[in-house]
């Protein structure tokens, strides 16, 4: 069997015509509510247009939070970008003539719909709930504007009173409809059954978007997509309130190689994407970060090495480079006799199977953990195994 993964690939039990997966990218709405960041204008624009050639589908901005804000907003709209601007306010009339005056076509607007938000945040009934959604809903469609609903809190509000509002707003032409689990409280299995109700009710497209607070965002938001939803909210490195939601990079290859989602993307633009964010924020992301982390495509113990050498799938799901990182390899003294013959070749050095258990041994001797790391690249890889065959013959 040529890819190494087919068998995983008939686990994952792939849809014969799989549908497409969207993606917003929220990282100039709910990225700038990460503790300590926020981007100049300047930086939003390129963020969108990095986003837009990147090939998410719409990049949501708040145009409500601040005069540059709003500024920001028009301008990005004004770039003619092929993904969709979502302009992202309350469920508020004033909201919506705000991005309104931002020449903006697509408008998101949210509410929280849980007994804790309409008590202890806003301060009105479900029924006072229903008719804001509603006239929003109206006001919006009224001004030629598409429109997003978030149902805020979604996940912990009465499924009665959420349906009945889903289905109302349905009626009065809404476009999409944001089912949240804000504060990260739900497991997959729960957000399979939460998207599963909502879905056999309404037929309005749906979009999910996950908080990460117990560190199943990830999951939630393709249980979801399993559920019925077809919209992920991202953010570049999963930035967001408190833990975040998302990151794309995760996203964007699940969709591509797990799900067969016929999205896009230029993946190879991802490990860029978190070094711009890392650059305008001060945030790294943690070394073994799936995809972009800086330990993602290190290998260090020498049975890993040995094989690696020989073949990289053996230990790599899909190519560093198709994301645009690098492989590379750790010695130290895990690294073993092939690991420290592979050094030596690297080296220049002349080496036979004795000299190279020895380098091996040396190398555990030191006891100083890793000792030395060296990016590679396939071509140089293929090289050295080359000329390693040729010596053996």
């Amino acid at each position: 069997m040529n890819d190494p993964n087919h068998y995983a690939e008939m686990y994952n039990a792939y849809e014969k015509t799989p549908k497409k997966i969207r993606v917003l990218d929220s990282t100039l709405r709910e990225g700038e509510q990460h503790p300590g960041v926020s981007f100049t204008n300047k930086q939003r624009i390129q963020i969108a247009w990095m986003l837009d050639y990147f090939g998410v589908d719409q990049i949501e901005i708040s145009p409500v939070v601040s005069p540059d804000h709003k500024e920001a907003t028009k301008t990005i709209i004004q770039q003619g970008l092929r993904a969709d601007i979502v302009s992202h306010g309350r469920a508020l009339r004033q909201d919506i003539d705000t991005s309104l005056s931002c020449d903006a076509k697509w408008v998101a607007a949210y509410l929280g719909i849980s007994d804790i938000h309409l008590k202890d945040k806003l301060r009105i009934t479900r029924d006072e709930a229903l008719e804001r959604a509603i006239d929003t809903v109206t006001y919006a469609k009224d001004h030629g504007l598409k429109i997003r609903f978030t149902v805020e809190d979604g996940s912990r509000a009465e499924p009665e009173f959420l349906l009945k509002l889903c289905k109302s707003i349905e009626e009065a032409g809404v476009d999409r409809i944001s089912l949240p689990d804000t504060v990260g409280i739900m497991r997959p299995i729960g957000m399979y059954n939460f998207v599963k109700k909502v879905r056999s009710e309404i037929t309005t497209p749906l979009d999910v978007h996950v908080h990460n607070d117990i560190g199943f965002a990830l999951a939630n938001a393709f249980s979801a997509c399993d559920a019925g939803v077809d919209q992920i909210h991202t953010t570049i490195d999963g930035i967001g309130e408190r833990t975040g939601i998302p990151a794309l990079a995760e996203v964007a290859v699940a969709l591509t190689y797990l799900f067969k989602s016929p999205n896009d993307f230029r993946l190879d633009m991802l490990a860029d994407l978190s070094r711009l964010i890392e650059q305008y924020t001060t945030i790294q992301p943690y070394d073994s970060k799936p995809i972009v982390g800086s330990s993602a495509y290190k290998h260090k113990a020498g049975t890993h090495l040995a094989a690696i050498l020989n073949n990289p799938a053996a230990y790599e799901p899909i190519p560093p480079r198709v994301v645009g990182n690098r492989r590379k390899i750790v010695f130290g003294e895990l690294a073993g006799k092939t690991g420290a013959g592979y050094l030596m070749s690297l080296l220049g050095i002349k080496k036979d199977p004795e000299t190279a258990k020895n380098v091996a041994a040396g190398l555990k001797n030191l006891r100083m953990g890793d000792v030395l790391e060296i990016p590679l690249e396939d071509r140089l890889e293929r090289k050295i195994i080359k000329d390693e065959k040729r010596e053996e013959k």
